[in-house]
C-alpha cells in the first residue's frame, strides 16, 4: 500500500504519463515513452524532466510534441554556465528538435539530419528542447532517440559541437586538467588522420593515470602499453612526431577529446614548482 508520502512522489510521473507510455529510471536520467497511446483528449505537449549529467531519450512513433527540461541534478551558480550536447541515434527521425525559451522556438535539428548522428550543443540558458512529431501517413518506423550529456562551460555559450577552440593550455588549467580531466596519460603521438570534422590523433601511452572509460586498450599484462585515439578539431594542427606529451581530456558519448596536451618535460618542470610552492591540487606520480 502507497504510503501519503510515496503517493505525493507518484503522482507527478503519473500525471506525464497520461501521454505516453513512460519509463523512469530511479534517477529520471533516461524517459521512454510511445505515441501510440496517444489520448484524443489529452494535451498535445509534455513536459518531461532529466536531472543528470548524461542519459538518452526514446520516443517511439512520435505524434504531437513533447518538451524536454535538461537539468544538473544538484543546484549550484555554476549550473548556469553548462552546456547540453545531444547525439542522435543512427535511426532516430520522425521529429523536429527546436530550442524553447519562453516560447520562442530555434531550430536546431531537423528531421532529415538525425541520421547523420552529428553531435548538436548548445548553453543550458537557451531552453528546453521542443521536439516536434513531422506528421506522416505511417508512423510505424518512426523514433527519435538520442543521447544527452551536460558539459562544462569551456565549450563556450556559442558552442555548436564538442569541439572546444585551440589555444595553449595555462599552467592553472594544466595542473587542473591533470586532476579533474576524464583521461590522463603520458604517451606519444603516432599517426594523424585529417577528417571533415575533427583529426583523430592516435596515440600510445607509456603510462596512464587515469581514464573514465576504456578509451585506450591495453596492450596486454606484460606490456605496459596502451593505444588509443583522441579527437581535436582539425584547425589545431597537430603533427606525428618525437617526443613525449601528457594527454588530458574528456570523454564525450564514449569518445575521448583532447584537452590539454602539454610536453611531458614542459608539464614536470611546471609540476615540480608548483611542489615546491605548495600549490599543485593534487599528487601525480611523476616517476
Amino acid at each position: 500500500m502507497l504510503t501519503p508520502m510515496l503517493a505525493s512522489l507518484l503522482l507527478p510521473l503519473l500525471f506525464l504519463c497520461r501521454i505516453s507510455f513512460c519509463q523512469y529510471s530511479s534517477d529520471q536520467c533516461s524517459w521512454k515513452g510511445s505515441g501510440l497511446t496517444h489520448e484524443s483528449h489529452a494535451r498535445d505537449v509534455e513536459q518531461v524532466y532529466l536531472r543528470c549529467s548524461q542519459g538518452s531519450l526514446e520516443w517511439l512513433y512520435p505524434t504531437g510534441a513533447i518538451i524536454v527540461n535538461l537539468r544538473p541534478n544538484t543546484v549550484s551558480p555554476a549550473a548556469a554556465r553548462l552546456s547540453v550536447c545531444i547525439k542522435p541515434s543512427a535511426d532516430s527521425g520522425g521529429t523536429n528538435i527546436y530550442l524553447d525559451r519562453n516560447g520562442k522556438l530555434r531550430l536546431l535539428l531537423r528531421e532529415q539530419d538525425h541520421a547523420q548522428g552529428k553531435v548538436q550543443c548548445f548553453s543550458i540558458q537557451e531552453g528546453a528542447l521542443f521536439i516536434e512529431a513531422v506528421p506522416h501517413l505511417d508512423i510505424s518506423r518512426r523514433i527519435t532517440e538520442f543521447q544527452y550529456e551536460l558539459v562544462s562551460d569551456r565549450l563556450g555559450p556559442d558552442a555548436q559541437s564538442l569541439e572546444e577552440p585551440c589555444h595553449p593550455c595555462s599552467d592553472t588549467e594544466v595542473l587542473l586538467a591533470v586532476c579533474t580531466n576524464d583521461f590522463v596519460g603520458r604517451g606519444s603521438i603516432r599517426r594523424v588522420e585529417q577528417e571533415e570534422e575533427h583529426s583523430t590523433v592516435t596515440v600510445e601511452i607509456s603510462r596512464l593515470y587515469r581514464q573514465k572509460i576504456h578509451v585506450f586498450a591495453s596492450g596486454g599484462v606484460r606490456v605496459r602499453r596502451w593505444t588509443g585515439s583522441i579527437k581535436m578539431p582539425p584547425q589545431c594542427g597537430v603533427r606525428a612526431g618525437e617526443g613525449e606529451f601528457l594527454f588530458t581530456g574528456t570523454v564525450r558519448f564514449g569518445e575521448a577529446w583532447m584537452g590539454c596536451a602539454p610536453r611531458y618535460k614542459d608539464f614536470l618542470r611546471l609540476y615540480n614548482e608548483a611542489e615546491q610552492q605548495g600549490t599543485n591540487p593534487c599528487h601525480v606520480e611523476t616517476d
